[in-house]
């Protein structure tokens, strides 16, 4: 997610371009106790250290998607989508991700946040690919 955050993309990157000529930048933010914290180098340091130690099982995070219709003189920015997510660690060496729209216009659903997840997870990983599952 830090390789993500702040960074910009078109429409096309991420999904359906229900809106033409936009472009997208997510912030991330990492579940921290009672509060969450804008990902950055220090913060993906401490999200390594706990996935390494065999404690972590879940890792929540929060995405706000903001958009911005691209116009020839400027941008203009459009209404935010707000995301929940979470990472479950299971014991069969499983990573599942759910997400929850929380508000906004929902310009890029939940499919298409998570495929771009998993694409982006996937181009940064050394090891295995992440596959996906249809839910049951």
């Amino acid at each position: 997610m830090l390789r993500v955050n702040c960074r910009t993309f078109t429409f096309e990157d991420v999904g359906n371009p229900t809106v033409p000529g936009c472009t997208v930048i997510f912030e991330f933010g990492i579940a921290d106790s009672n509060s969450f914290n804008f990902i950055s180098e220090r913060e993906a340091e401490k999200m390594l250290t706990a996935l390494n130690s065999e404690s972590c099982k879940v890792m929540d995070f929060f995405c706000a998607i903001r958009y911005y219709k691209d116009y020839a003189s400027s941008k203009k920015p459009l209404k935010f989508d707000y995301y929940m997510g979470r990472f479950v660690f299971t014991e069969e060496n499983v990573l599942e991700l759910q997400v929850f729209h929380e508000r906004g216009p929902r310009y890029v659903s939940p499919k298409d946040l998570t495929a771009f997840l998993q694409k982006k997870i996937n181009e940064a990983s050394a090891r295995g690919t992440l596959k996906k599952v249809e839910p049951l």
